[in-house]
């Protein structure tokens, strides 16, 4: 019984959009709070999720006497670890965010320092940089060949 593929970001459950008032301060505590409240459903989702996955290792772990039903098995539980380790390193930053927020540090680009946004932020909660300088580093990665 295969677990369905998830995506990290489809573990960042329905949540409702921040609707700014006009003249509303960027990232006041009202603000703040909507996304710490996002990011930690997102790595309560996560955390789950990673406790789905070693209950299923630990339900469909099966000693196949075929060798070629034992690799595809081998190969699909590679799958999952590899994918449960990028989780696992995405609820680290997810962490790291969340001490933004309590620093007062969120939602600031860290290269240039102007507002990421809103709505950037609710699309990708643990971003860093504002849309312009990740699209100029990621034209930089692409030229040095990352």
């Amino acid at each position: 019984m295969r677990m369905p593929k998830m995506n990290p970001e489809s573990l960042m459950k329905d949540f409702t959009p921040y609707v700014a008032k006009d003249g509303e301060e960027y990232m006041n505590e009202k603000q703040l709070a909507h996304f710490k409240s996002i990011l930690l459903n997102w790595k309560q989702n996560l955390m789950e999720e990673v406790d789905r996955t070693v209950h299923h290792l630990k339900e469909e772990a099966v000693n196949y006497a075929d060798p070629n039903d034992r690799a595809s098995q081998e190969e699909e539980f590679s799958l999952e670890l590899r994918a449960r380790d990028r989780e696992r390193k995405l609820v680290k930053k997810i962490s790291q965010t969340v001490e933004l927020i309590d620093a007062d540090d969120y939602g600031y680009c860290e290269e240039c320092g102007i507002e990421i946004g809103i709505r950037r932020l609710e699309a990708r909660p643990t971003a860093t940089m504002c849309i312009d300088c990740k699209t100029l580093a990621e034209i930089k990665e692409k030229q040095i060949g990352g």
